[in-house]
């Protein structure tokens, strides 16, 4: 099943409770395209960078069988780039630069060959960008996955608003979910959310798991209980990639194999905050990933006799 995954290719510069970082590899595509490699050999990747991109970081990407046909590379211009500190709680950050660099004129281009793509994961970038992206596909894929945040809610309100009634899934955190909404409670808030026009909605809660709702159901994945977080940039993205990954490797999109998709979401992104960015994600086994699986089964599996 074919997927195209769109969103940033990025520098970050991260500091922790546990250490800092000079400029690393970023960017919620790649965070996607590392988790969802894990389950396809072949994913289609539309972004931007700037001629001060190592060669290294393409060659990872393209060995984890990311295609970057689609991936414009801009002589002259710089890398985006972002900067942030982690608080002690790792919940909340401060972010300390933010440099759009390439990302202010990017205008998406969608390769022929990836157009008639089955899967497609908008990852957080602008949502004009989005839509464009969409604009751009002849056929409506099988799935459409969009991740947003509230800097977007902010300054562009009525784009994001038009870019929510084309999607399947809405993927954001508890505190975005309330400011979409306008409601405290994620029940409430969900309900109104699925109203502009997802059919389907995840809300994640970081070290307290994820809520996946529809109109008539709803299922609550815990977090695997981890004895140290050291960084949780990207874990959102990994998350997202592994939810994707699955269900287009199973070519199941109902409510019940979200549920299934959504633990191995999580379980991707338990690995992504061992390590400072995407050192985990390059070494993590196929091993590893079927223990952590099995954590989560254990974590959730009750007897009960009423």
């Amino acid at each position: 099943m074919s997927l195209l995954i769109v969103g940033t290719v990025a520098f970050d510069a991260i500091e922790t409770p546990f250490g800092k970082t000079d400029k690393i590899l970023g960017g919620a595509a790649t965070y996607i395209g590392l988790s969802a490699s894990r389950y396809l050999k072949t994913q289609n990747l539309v972004s931007v960078v700037g001629e001060d991109f190592p060669q290294e970081h393409m060659d990872l990407l393209s060995n984890r069988g990311v295609d970057l046909n689609g991936l414009q590379i801009k002589q002259g211009e710089k890398t985006f780039f972002w900067s942030g500190k982690y608080h002690n709680d790792m919940n909340s950050r401060d972010t300390i630069d933010t440099q759009l660099n390439v990302l202010e004129t990017f205008d998406p281009v969608v390769p022929e060959e990836y157009k008639n793509c089955e899967f497609l994961m908008l990852g957080n970038l602008m949502p004009s960008i989005q839509q464009r992206v969409l604009d751009q596909l002849p056929n409506r894929p099988k799935l459409i996955v969009l991740d947003t945040m509230n800097f977007w809610m902010d300054h562009f309100w009525d784009d994001l608003i038009e870019a929510l009634k084309n999607v399947d899934v809405l993927t954001i955190n508890d505190e975005e979910a309330r400011q979409l909404s306008g409601e405290y409670s994620l029940v409430k808030a969900a309900k109104k959310i699925l109203g502009m026009g997802p059919k389907n909605l995840i809300i994640k809660k970081g070290e307290h798991g994820a809520l996946l709702f529809n109109h008539e159901e709803v299922f609550f994945a815990p977090a695997l209980p981890l004895e140290e977080v050291f960084d949780p940039t990207g874990a959102g993205d990994t998350f997202a990639g592994g939810f994707i990954g699955y269900l287009a490797k199973t070519k199941d999109i109902s409510f019940n194999n979200m549920k299934r998709a959504i633990i191995h979401g999580s379980a991707m992104a338990s690995f992504c905050v061992e390590k400072f960015g995407t050192e985990r994600l390059k070494n993590v086994s196929d091993d590893e990933i079927e223990s952590r699986l099995n954590a989560f089964i254990d974590l959730v599996q009750v007897e009960m006799h009423l």
